[in-house]
């Protein structure tokens, strides 16, 4: 075993940290946890009672079963946007949709801090767009070269080392073959 490799001798947590990176880079993460944290306001303040001192403060309204759907929703869209992210610019919408209809049925939306999560992550994840796959054949080898390239090129060579470099080219007839490395192609 070489001391570069790093397979066997990793601790659990160090594979599990890397996997769950990898589980969230996949997926509208962040917005499926602000409409999961802006649902949950909105279905507990109704049904909560605050006590300031020797006084019960009940917060319950006649829509505490309205506050309590639009909630529940909300969840599920949050668990929606992680675990089939495909729809994720519906749920995104209908986020916005609950966390608008929330300030007149469920307490000023929970108290305006369920309304804002909500708001938040469904406007996280309707803009949410998936990466780009990174090619398996980039290999840190084939970066290197590239890396060095763009530095070079962002610094501008001074006037009297700038050279100009001809490149010939050669005049194909057109449904020619033109042998290369790796075997024939077809020019034009």
């Amino acid at each position: 075993m070489s001391p570069e490799s790093t397979g066997q001798n990793e601790h659990y947590l160090t594979v599990i940290r890397r996997g769950f990176r990898t589980w969230r880079g996949d997926r509208p993460f962040w917005a499926g946890l602000f409409t999961m944290a802006g649902g949950l306001p909105i279905a507990y303040f109704p049904y909560a009672n605050m006590h300031l001192g020797n006084i019960t403060l009940a917060m319950s309204t006649t829509a505490g079963a309205g506050s309590l759907i639009i909630g529940v929703l909300l969840v599920t869209l949050g668990l929606t946007m992680w675990f089939h992210s495909i729809v994720r610019v519906f749920a995104g919408v209908a986020a916005i949709l609950l966390a608008l209809i929330s300030i007149p049925v469920a307490n000023i939306g929970g108290f305006v801090i369920g309304f804002v999560l909500a708001l938040l992550g469904g406007a996280l994840s309707v803009s949410w767009a998936p990466g780009e796959p990174v090619d398996e054949e980039d290999t840190e080898e084939e970066r290197a070269p590239a890396s060095v390239a763009v530095a070079a090129a962002a610094e501008p060579a001074p006037d009297d080392l700038q050279t100009t470099v001809a490149v010939p080219q050669q005049a194909v007839e057109h449904g020619a073959t033109v042998p290369t490395e790796g075997g024939s192609r077809r020019a034009g």
